[in-house]
């Protein structure tokens, strides 16, 4: 495990080698987390989707998830710290914030140029975001958030009341070093009335890279309407629509992911 430096923020990274017999100079795999994901809480996925495409693979944890710094004062007004750290709670930009500042300047750090961005959930909406006004390779979207439905704010509401009346803390903090301020940082903001708003559907008409869209058919995060809204405003994106799986296809159904994400990067 690694930490990089961007702005003062320490970001909390791990690099996994392409598998032996690669084909040299591909575009490393980038993971981008869900909401409340982490580096730990990807298991060994990463590492068997480099295995299955022949890649090697960026993983890291956003401010205020694993291993990275936290966030300050997560739960007060957002406001700007020495060192371009932020403190408070996220405002309805923050993936606008990941995709088009943070993670810039991250692939800047690590020498990478064009990337195959590997996004679950909010990061796959990072992921769309950064496609959409910079170079890639590839997009890999899982569940993404293109807009705010009621199903979300649903579960998200049921999420924080598990948190507040269960052992959810206590088995979050396997992957947290700060499980306050992950979960809150990410419960607040979407259960805020300003973040209703939230619609990218215009914003990933720029993405031109291929794009592949996968979700699950039990999904209770959102409806088939989140990738077939994207497919309608990115003509070359190919879906994935698998049953038995709910909001996480990777651990759902890694086998079927794996192979369709293999042949979707074939000739990338």
């Amino acid at each position: 495990m690694q930490q990089v430096d961007i702005d003062g923020v320490f970001l909390e990274l791990t690099q996994l080698p392409a598998p032996a017999g690669a084909t040299p100079g591909l575009a490393p795999l980038v993971f981008l987390h869900e909401g409340l994901g982490s580096v730990a809480m990807w298991r060994d996925w990463p590492a068997s989707l480099c295995a299955a495409t022949g890649r090697a693979g960026i993983v890291y944890s956003r401010q205020g998830y694993g291993k990275s710094s936290p966030v300050p004062d997560v739960r007060a007004p957002s406001h700007a710290l020495p060192g371009g750290q932020r403190g408070g709670r996220l405002l309805p930009d923050y993936m606008h914030r990941e995709a088009l500042e943070v993670l810039p300047r991250l692939l800047a750090r690590l020498g990478v140029e064009r990337p195959v961005l590997v996004g679950h959930s909010d990061g796959a909406t990072i992921a769309l975001i950064h496609a959409a006004a910079h170079p890639v390779a590839a997009c890999v979207a899982m569940a993404p958030h293109v807009m705010v439905e009621d199903i979300s704010v649903q579960s998200i509401a049921e999420a924080r009341q598990a948190f507040e009346a269960t052992d959810l803390p206590q088995r979050l903090a396997r992957y947290h070093d700060d499980v306050q301020v992950a979960f809150w940082q990410w419960n607040d903001v979407w259960l805020s009335p300003a973040f209703r708003d939230f619609d990218i559907r215009q914003e990933v008409r720029g993405i031109t890279a291929p794009l592949l869209a996968i979700q699950g058919l039990d999904d209770q995060y959102g409806t088939l309407a989140q990738i077939d809204d994207l497919a309608a405003a990115v003509p070359q994106a190919q879906l994935l629509k698998l049953p038995d799986c709910g909001h996480s296809p990777h651990k759902d159904q890694p086998a079927a992911v794996n192979a369709a994400i293999a042949r979707f990067l074939q000739g990338v």
